[in-house]
């Protein structure tokens, strides 16, 4: 069970009476909060602070949020939810292409969001699942993210592991994508898809096709890994 008390999230926005408000709610549901004004204050408190998740507005000034999480994913996993204006298919991709685990498009409810981070903090609960798997030259660790060997510095995000840690549970059992979704939080099966896609480019020799993450016609997503 996810402890509230013991999860720290930072809140970046330009926007004072979002900053506020969203702090606020958090703060009555039992969250520790820090609030950054822009991408610049975001990464200094990032240097200080290691954060259970982040919630990060796509328009800002200077560093937006796209280029906020692209320079994190370069030396965290830590949890990314975009708040964005910009709620297109194209513009959700192109955040989940970069790193981000969730988004919501505003306006939205604070409940809504609250929902959204007890998902992501269950699925980076890391008790219970294996260690790690071996694909090809490539050891995954499903606890820290590490992608290991191939002289390689890839690493998984918290969706990604949390897809590798479903499948690997029950090797060769297919997920549906409407079943794989819902355990995933997705609102739209489409987000999942382009979590595998990105999975596999980072798993998989050849992308276009899979040996290991596989879809079986009819039936869904599903892992085998002879080890």
């Amino acid at each position: 069970m996810i402890n509230s008390f013991d999860n720290h999230i930072l809140i970046v926005d330009d926007d004072d009476k979002i900053r506020d408000l969203l702090k606020d709610f958090l703060i009555t549901n039992n969250f520790l909060v820090t609030t950054a004004i822009n991408g610049e204050d975001a990464l200094e408190k990032l240097n200080l602070i290691n954060f259970d998740v982040l919630i990060l507005d796509i328009m800002m000034p200077g560093i937006d949020g796209y280029e906020l999480t692209k320079i994190i994913r370069t030396t965290s996993l830590v949890p990314i939810i975009h708040l964005t204006a910009m709620g297109d298919t194209d513009n959700v991709i192109q955040g989940l292409e970069l790193g981000a685990d969730d988004y919501l498009s505003k306006p939205f409810e604070p409940k809504e969001l609250l929902l959204r981070i007890k998902n992501i903090l269950k699925k980076t609960d890391t008790k219970s699942f294996k260690d790690q798997i071996q694909i090809n030259n490539l050891i995954l660790n499903l606890v820290t993210g590490e992608i290991t060997g191939s002289n390689t510095s890839k690493s998984l995000n918290s969706n990604e592991l949390h897809i590798l840690r479903i499948l690997s549970k029950d090797m060769g059992t297919p997920y549906s994508r409407e079943e794989l979704s819902k355990l995933l939080g997705f609102e739209q099966e489409r987000t999942l898809d382009v979590c595998i896609n990105r999975l596999r480019k980072k798993i998989e020799q050849d992308p276009k096709f899979p040996k290991y993450l596989k879809t079986k016609r009819g039936a869904g997503y599903m892992l085998w890994v002879n080890n």
